[in-house]
């Protein structure tokens, strides 16, 4: 018997125009009912992140404070704790070594200024403790205007960035001048000081240490980036003329200063150039003396930032 092998065509489904339309329509749908939560899930990694570098950061300058009794100066121009030779350095090349970070303490030379030398070389070194993950990419740093005693300079190796600084206490011309004067406006960190947790009357927890400050030396107001404008401070995490004081802002960022009653109301996220400054949509976070953080929200009110601000202002703070 001969057998054949009989081959069956069956006819396929088509699929039309129609039906394709439809798919894509709910693809699309998904998509944008996904991608937001992806965005939003990404950017809360990032603020956990960035949280993490400065709880970091609180531990250093509290491993400072244990082996020299006093918090590091925002800036040094002068001898003192950690700066034997009077140098102009700032406060985080003093904590690297409390941060695992003593090979590039080993290369930083304390017998010259931070833009002197192999300095510069250093301070071209990425350290992703004082980086923000939720900062978008900046061009490199390749020049700096002058700010004395440093002159103008163009670096063979771009600087890295920090994105977290010091906050020394507040400018009483910019606030409220009746409240605030030279013997209470400080922090505990500010140019050349020597202060230790007995001088915070305020209380470690109301007294704020860090902020974040990003971008710099890239001027921002709101989000927008202004490339027209320069900064001169905050060039490098080896600058020494990065910290600042507060002076509160006009709502677009175009006016600091200009006390309260005249419009800088606005604490942060306002303008970048040496005031508290964050990419995270509400807020930004602060370490306290004590060593722990706080996300504080952009509508905190003007003078109780300024207050969270001193660590002898003698305010009374209520934390909600």
């Amino acid at each position: 018997m001969c057998y054949r092998v009989c081959r069956i065509r069956l006819a396929r489904a088509a699929i039309t125009l129609v039906e394709l339309l439809v798919v894509l329509t709910i693809i699309g749908g998904l998509a944008a009912l996904l991608i937001p939560s992806v965005m939003k899930a990404r950017e809360s990694a990032r603020r956990m992140h960035c949280a993490n570098n400065m709880r970091q950061l609180g531990l250093g300058l509290h491993q400072f404070h244990d082996t020299f009794r006093v918090f590091p100066a925002s800036g040094w121009t002068e001898p003192g704790p950690g700066n034997p030779d009077g140098q102009f350095v700032g406060w985080r090349p003093l904590i690297l070594p409390y941060l695992e970070k003593s090979s590039v303490y080993a290369q930083y030379d304390f017998t010259m200024h931070w833009w002197e030398g192999s300095n510069i070389q250093t301070a071209s070194i990425a350290l992703p403790v004082f980086r923000c993950p939720s900062v978008p990419s900046q061009p490199s740093v390749v020049a700096a205007t002058d700010h004395p005693p440093r002159p103008g300079m163009v670096f063979s190796l771009p600087l890295a960035s920090t994105d977290y600084e010091a906050l020394m206490g507040v400018k009483p011309d910019s606030i409220d001048p009746t409240r605030y004067n030279n013997s209470n406006r400080f922090s505990i960190m500010h140019r050349n000081s020597r202060k230790s947790f007995r001088d915070v009357a305020d209380g470690t927890t109301n007294t704020i240490a860090v902020v974040e400050c990003s971008a710099r030396p890239d001027v921002y107001r709101l989000r927008k980036r202004i490339a027209s404008l320069e900064n001169d401070q905050g060039i490098c995490w080896a600058d020494s003329e990065g910290p600042f004081s507060l002076d509160l802002s006009s709502s677009d960022g175009s006016l600091e200063g200009c006390l309260p009653v005249n419009g800088c109301t606005y604490a942060m996220n306002r303008r970048n150039d040496n005031e508290p400054f964050s990419f995270h949509a509400s807020g930004l976070n602060a370490i306290f003396v004590d060593g722990s953080l706080d996300f504080i929200a952009e509508s905190v009110d003007a003078y109780t930032f300024a207050a969270l601000a001193t660590a002898s202002g003698g305010e009374i703070i209520v934390k909600e």
